[in-house]
């Protein structure tokens, strides 16, 4: 029997994401997210896929990664420990913004003042993208509600998952995503691809160009992600799509108990509250990636030979 020690242990990697909780914490993170990613866009060029845009998880939350300026570079960060946006250039100057229950528009303003101190003003497209609601970031004097602990849990188990992408990650040789965080629908998200050029996309999404979605979506793939879900009956969820989605997709069995096919979201999910309480958490979500890619993977007659290989090991070359 799990003994208490077991029991912490548990908590502080795969924490307790209440959907009633997480949602307005989430919600406000995903603007703030937004705003930085948006910095980091306007001043980096295009990467196919739109590798350029998302931000990536750190040691303290999410982060731009350093992004090239003319005279300096620079970073931001969402500091989910200290509850701080920090901005640093490479020139050694840094500012910082609080993470707090306030508006948008005074937390936008306080980030271009921000940037324009450190002597890299950037000009951002500023309204949200893949939101039903796209006031201007200027406009948006709502309180918008950020509580310091429920951030702190939602990065923890940001952590986690983007230890077990990696893993997912290390068995494919084909062409395959980053582990990204993107801003536009809060998701951490690895996406492979079979090598072939897919169907034009539709379109579609909320205030999101056609073009972006459709250079994005230009090849076939299979992409999983975490996001703080939509609903309460399954509040934060993992999901796996397929584009173009193969006949039969939908009926293929997918693992653990607890995975589902969702047609009003067109992909599997797993309610992150079954990982969180399985008796191995990494396992379980592994068994949810490796299935819904082989489902995608067959379902297209992708050459899984050529594409894939054993999980990697820490210290060990992969065998040739």
């Amino acid at each position: 029997m799990a003994g208490p020690s077991h029991e912490r242990a548990r908590i502080m990697t795969w924490p307790a994401l209440p959907y009633a909780a997480l949602r307005p914490t989430a919600d406000t993170l995903q603007l703030w997210a937004q705003i930085a990613g948006k910095v980091r866009l306007a001043r980096t060029p295009w990467l196919n896929h739109g590798w350029h845009v998302p931000l990536y998880v750190s040691a303290r939350g999410l982060t731009t990664s350093l992004i090239a300026c003319e005279k300096t570079s620079l970073e931001l960060e969402l500091d989910l420990i200290d509850h701080l946006l920090v901005v640093r250039c490479t020139h050694g100057g840094e500012q910082k913004v609080a993470l707090a229950t306030r508006s948008i528009a005074a937390f936008y303003a306080e980030v271009m003042e921000a940037l324009d101190v450190l002597g890299v003003p950037t000009r951002i497209v500023a309204a949200p993208n893949e939101l039903p609601d796209a006031t201007p970031f200027a406009e948006d004097h709502a309180l918008r509600v950020y509580d310091p602990a429920t951030a702190t849990a939602y990065w923890r188990a940001l952590v986690q998952v983007d230890g077990v992408f990696h893993r997912f990650r290390s068995r494919f040789l084909g062409k395959c995503s980053p582990v990204h965080f993107f801003w536009g629908a809060a998701d951490l998200a690895v996406t492979r691809f079979s090598g072939r050029r897919a169907p034009l996309h539709p379109g579609g999404v909320p205030h999101l160009p056609d073009a972006v979605t459709r250079e994005a979506y230009s090849h076939e793939v299979s992409s999983a992600g975490f996001w703080p879900g939509d609903n309460p009956k399954d509040g934060p969820s993992f999901y796996s799509y397929a584009y173009p989605q193969p006949e039969g997709f939908a009926q293929a069995p997918i693992q653990p108990a607890g995975a589902r096919w969702e047609p009003r979201l067109g992909e599997f999910v797993l309610p992150y509250e079954a990982v969180r309480t399985a008796p191995d958490p990494d396992a379980a979500l592994l068994a949810f990636l490796q299935s819904a890619y082989e489902a995608a993977a067959d379902g297209a007659v992708w050459d899984r030979a050529a594409l894939e290989c054993a999980e990697g090991q820490i210290g060990r070359p992969r065998v040739v």
